[in-house]
């Protein structure tokens, strides 16, 4: 007898991406749950092509939104994918072999390879960036806002999969730059939540020293033009962060 296993997918105009996705888990997915923030454009029809069960929800955050689409599967081995990522060949194979063990009650991590602009980037310390996505719904929760992770309640044994899980990150330079902001503010106020402090020093040095770490420690360099571009736009937003940062130590 096989694990049955929910793929979850929190969307919001996603006909870009959504059906690359639906495509690649169709094969592995005993359900696919879908939970959309009420998206203006093809999302839902792509969705039902593929017999998805579709909710809408008001934006709750991500980690919210995803403990709220857990909580409507009918299996208890999810697997949480986004609508901008899909599974390679050999991963599939191995989560084929996971529901095949019939065994429920371990975590599996899964290796990101992210596509930039049509480039495969493989350093800037992008990947393997391991995120843990298959795991028994009864063990954990998603916590955090902005990188949101599973916090378990009796932490299971975890196992890394082989395969890469593709992720189509940005279409353009100027996609990047436009989630920029959002996303700094976000850090910042999750960062402050956390009681964190920041200065004129912290603003300039965690800025300069994520570009150094990331072009060349972590071989950013390797990647060419985009490699430069990724490096110099992380930083800008570590840079931003702690800038917001600050502005929040001095208003609240």
């Amino acid at each position: 007898m096989s694990t049955k296993l929910s793929v979850v997918i929190i969307t919001y105009n996603e006909e870009k991406n959504i059906k690359r996705c639906l495509e690649s888990v169709k094969n592995i997915a005993d359900e696919i749950v879908v939970i959309d923030s009420f998206s203006t454009d093809n999302t839902e029809n792509i969705c039902k092509e593929y017999n998805a069960i579709f909710f809408k929800q008001k934006w709750l955050g991500y980690s919210k939104q995803k403990n709220f689409a857990n909580s409507l599967t009918k299996n208890d081995l999810v697997f949480s994918i986004d609508a901008d990522e899909a599974l390679s060949p050999e991963l599939e194979k191995s989560i084929t072999e996971i529901k095949n063990s019939d065994n429920e009650s371990k975590a599996y991590k899964i290796s990101r390879l992210t596509n930039y602009c049509g480039k495969w980037i493989k350093h800037c310390g992008w990947y393997p960036d391991a995120k843990l996505r298959i795991w028994n719904k009864n063990d954990g929760a998603w916590k955090g806002e902005l990188h949101e992770e599973v916090v378990f309640y009796n932490k299971p044994e975890v196992i890394n999969l082989h395969g890469d899980m593709f992720h189509y990150s940005y279409y353009s330079i100027n996609q990047h730059i436009a989630q920029f902001n959002s996303f700094t503010e976000i850090g910042a106020e999750e960062a402050f939540k956390k009681g964190k402090k920041s200065n004129i020093f912290i603003i300039i040095t965690k800025g300069v020293w994520k570009f150094i770490r990331d072009y060349f420690f972590k071989l950013g360099f390797l990647d060419g033009y985009y490699g430069f571009v990724i490096c110099s736009l992380s930083a800008q937003a570590t840079f931003a962060k702690y800038l917001k940062l600050r502005e929040l130590n001095k208003s609240k």
